[in-house]
């Protein structure tokens, strides 16, 4: 069943690290994991989506998703790979956003890996030391996280409405319009999506999609000094 809301609690033992898109570029996760000492047995990582496409390995996001330190919410990409295996969305406008990797499977390598991408949740809330952390791919429906979260476990197991979809994964709005107001009944989100130069924050809402698979550098930041 697809859980569309996720919560952790906080980690006691070891770190919580966040990564910004990956785009198949799992070499460059290693080596930023590797830059940090990353203990995969009581460091977690979590991802704010689109794993997969233009990059070389997108073909390991199956094996990274089942690692047990690795949490991520699921981004635009996956959700269109997930339409293409069901028939919903345009097999050429896939290719030319780098699903080449996904149409050269057979169908139904197709389907299971879309159904891996369909487990994955939209939205991730981590318990931290002062207050709770949101992860989504683009940004959050609505104007707090309390109503979203409340929207998503209403909905689990059904399909979100397209708006919500809309919002959740693709949205660029608030970064377009420079919007500094936050999201007040959170600590940080924390989001990708839309490319920066370095990473961002604008109010409370941190963006963390640097680029990497244009050959930048892939941003990884540890939310216990967040604030520091």
């Amino acid at each position: 069943m697809t859980v569309l809301y996720k919560r952790f609690v906080r980690n006691t033992v070891g770190r919580d690290f966040a990564v910004g898109d990956i785009h198949g570029c799992f070499r460059g996760l290693e080596r930023a994991l590797a830059q940090v000492s990353f203990d995969p047995s009581c460091d977690r990582l979590f991802s704010v989506g689109d794993l997969v496409d233009r990059g070389p390995d997108s073909d390991e996001a199956v094996e990274w998703i089942a690692k047990p330190f690795f949490h991520a919410v699921r981004g635009n990409h996956e959700q269109m790979a997930i339409g293409v295996a069901s028939g919903r969305y345009d097999r050429d406008t896939y290719l030319r956003n780098g699903g080449g990797w996904f149409l050269a499977l057979a169908p139904w390598q197709q389907r299971a890996v879309a159904e891996v991408f369909d487990m994955l949740p939209l939205a991730i809330e981590i318990e931290a030391e002062r207050g709770a952390i949101g992860i989504v791919h683009a940004d959050i429906a609505g104007q707090n996280w309390t109503a979203f979260r409340t929207a998503l476990l209403a909905l689990n197991a059904t399909t979100p409405p397209r708006a919500l979809m809309e919002t959740t994964l693709w949205s660029r709005e608030r970064a377009a319009r420079r919007n500094c107001d936050g999201v007040p009944d959170l600590l940080a989100l924390i989001v990708g999506h839309t490319p920066m130069t370095k990473p961002e924050r604008l109010g409370n809402v941190h963006y963390i999609d640097t680029g990497a698979v244009f050959g930048r550098q892939l941003t990884m930041i540890d939310l216990g000094t967040l604030f520091e």
